[in-house]
């Protein structure tokens, strides 16, 4: 897998975080699986 790393003032990674909570949001809705959603948030707030 390749690491990218991306380089976002507190604006943008707000937005970021509201993003994936909003998708992560519709996939239970829909009962989809979130996990990847999951980690990927986890990743972003453990960094923060």
């Amino acid at each position: 897998m390749k690491k990218i790393k991306l380089k976002v003032d507190n604006i943008e990674y707000g937005m970021l975080v509201n993003g994936l909570v909003e998708l992560r949001n519709k996939l239970l809705r829909e009962k989809e699986d979130t996990s990847p959603i999951d980690e990927l948030l986890l990743r972003l707030v453990d960094k923060k």
